[in-house]
């Protein structure tokens, strides 16, 4: 019997329409200086594919769907599987910049894969020469996967397992000694009689997921009982541009940091992380943007941030999703950058541990007994612009990638990217992969929503200087003395700086990006 999708892996089907696709992509500069030779053609691309192709089933399988949906898809071979079909090849257009590079990923980005055949493509991109910080003859590869195959830690392990330690062909990770079997349709007997005991065995499962539950939720309702009404808990979703409904046409660009000087920032609050410093820098990039354009709420922003939800190593390299979230405050009405981020320290501690990670934990055990029909169902409601919820302003992944030089056809990976899917009320996404010592922030929003996103890079790099440049509130012997934990009334009535204006200068000498030209 082949696979069958998981609940989580099918809701990325049910949920796209021709407005929201939900596939990822991922954008890999090389600098083929370090390949023999210092070229790599676009052949030698194919040929290394082809010998990588065992590290994962996704390359060869497609989907068989059922009609009506009644049940989850399954995986099965494609019987007319061609790889070349699957890699293509285009040069950046004149004036080749940076702005067309970002033009250039957000329309490819905005196409369609094709769900007939295996869910992924390659599209390798030359003609970077112009890009000032890349080096010549640099070229770029777009791998779009589709999110029902693919997640972010199960993506960051399928990255590795294509790319090189060297540029002698070494593989990053040792490749698998058995082939993978072929997974062959199933007969329609198995299908109809697996899609009627998943139905009727579903309320009887979810009854049982729910019972599971429910000692965390009585403890959960207590802990909010004695805590009172004196402290605001909520997390209300301000309505923002980013709230309404998306089109087709996407926007893209990127901005790249030294992760040290985040592991510098990180310092300044006491038990504060990385994934806390990445939310304070979106966060305050997000209040820049918004002030400028007059529009910042009083409430905080709500960013939804994504958490692996595999319990064992080993499990990143299984294909599909294994992923929770939780819904955090990010305080964008908090001025100062180092209050901002203890404040988003303390919610993000308060949030894994409370009622929103407990609530993502409930949805996801209860989604895997939902029968295929009524998901599908169910899905399409909620995805349609008139009845979308309205669940969080943004959306902020952070994914660790490899930090070591990692290479493929000898070419060294000298710049990485990702990009994720939107959807009507949640026009924001802000991807943050992290790579051989540095840290992209993707951006990934609608054209009509923010037409000017070349602004809300500029409004990163501020917000990174503002954080890196604050002194910490309290400093006794080399170490940041731990903040009392405010009230939530007593950060929301924090000050607001004046919006940033037309003469700002950039100042950060760490970012590791090229100057953006504008084209003519």
């Amino acid at each position: 019997m082949p696979d069958q999708l998981s609940a989580q892996d099918a809701q990325f089907l049910y949920i796209q329409s021709a407005v929201n696709l939900t596939h990822v992509m991922a954008v890999y500069v090389y600098d083929p200086s370090t390949a023999p030779g210092g070229k790599v053609r676009f052949k030698d691309i194919i040929g290394h594919m082809e010998k990588r192709l065992d590290v994962s089933p996704m390359f060869r399988r497609k989907l068989y769907r059922l009609p009506f949906d009644i049940d989850h898809p399954y995986w099965v071979e494609d019987e007319h599987f061609d790889l070349e079909a699957h890699i293509s090849h285009g040069r950046l257009p004149e004036p080749a910049d940076w702005r067309q590079f970002c033009i250039h990923v957000a329309r490819h980005h905005s196409k369609p894969l094709d769900m007939n055949r295996p869910l992924w493509d390659m599209y390798v991109l030359e003609g970077l020469d112009n890009i000032p910080g890349y080096a010549k003859g640099s070229y770029a590869i777009l791998t779009r996967i589709h999110h029902s195959t693919i997640d972010g830690v199960s993506g960051a392990h399928f990255f590795a397992a294509i790319s090189d330690m060297d540029n002698k062909g070494t593989p990053a990770i040792p490749l698998p000694d058995d082939l993978i079997k072929p997974q062959e349709l199933p007969k329609a007997s198995e299908i109809l009689n697996r899609a009627i005991s998943s139905t009727v065995s579903s309320p009887v499962k979810m009854a049982q997921a729910l019972m599971k539950f429910t000692p965390a939720l009585v403890s959960n309702a207590q802990k909010s009982l004695a805590k009172g009404n004196n402290e605001d808990t909520g997390s209300k979703v301000p309505d923002t541009r980013f709230n309404g409904p998306v089109t087709p046409h996407k926007m893209f660009d990127a901005v790249t940091f030294d992760l040290e000087e985040l592991k510098q920032m990180r310092r300044k609050v006491e038990g504060a992380t990385i994934n806390d410093v990445v939310l304070c820098i979106c966060s305050g990039a997000t209040r820049l943007y918004m002030q400028k354009h007059k529009e910042l709420p009083k409430e905080s922003l709500v960013a939804v941030a994504p958490v692996n939800a595999r319990s064992r190593s080993g499990e990143e390299s299984s294909p599909g999703n294994n992923i929770s979230a939780m819904t955090i405050k990010i305080w964008s009405n908090i001025a100062n950058p180092i209050k901002r981020l203890e404040a988003i320290r303390d919610t993000t501690k308060d949030t894994k541990a409370a009622k929103s990670g407990l609530s993502a934990r409930i949805m996801t055990d209860l989604s895997k007994h939902i029968p295929g029909v009524t998901m599908a169902g169910v899905s399409r409601i909620l995805t349609d612009e008139r009845f979308a919820p309205k669940m969080s302003n943004m959306m902020v992944s952070n994914v660790p990638g490899p930090q070591i030089q990692l290479y493929m056809n000898g070419a060294k990976l000298t710049h990485q990217y990702g990009l994720a899917p939107l959807a009507h009320g949640m026009g924001l996404f802000i991807a943050t992969p992290s790579y051989n010592g540095t840290i992209s922030f993707s951006i990934i929003s609608d054209r009509k929503m923010m037409p000017d996103i070349s602004f809300f890079r500029e409004c990163l790099e501020k917000s990174f200087n503002q954080l890196r440049n604050a002194k910490a509130a309290a400093n006794i012997g080399g170490e940041t003395k731990k903040s009392s934990k405010s009230t939530a009334k007593a950060k929301a009535k924090e000050a607001e700086p004046s919006p940033m204006g037309s003469n700002y200068r950039r100042v950060s000498k760490t970012p590791r990006r090229p100057n953006r030209g504008k084209s003519k």
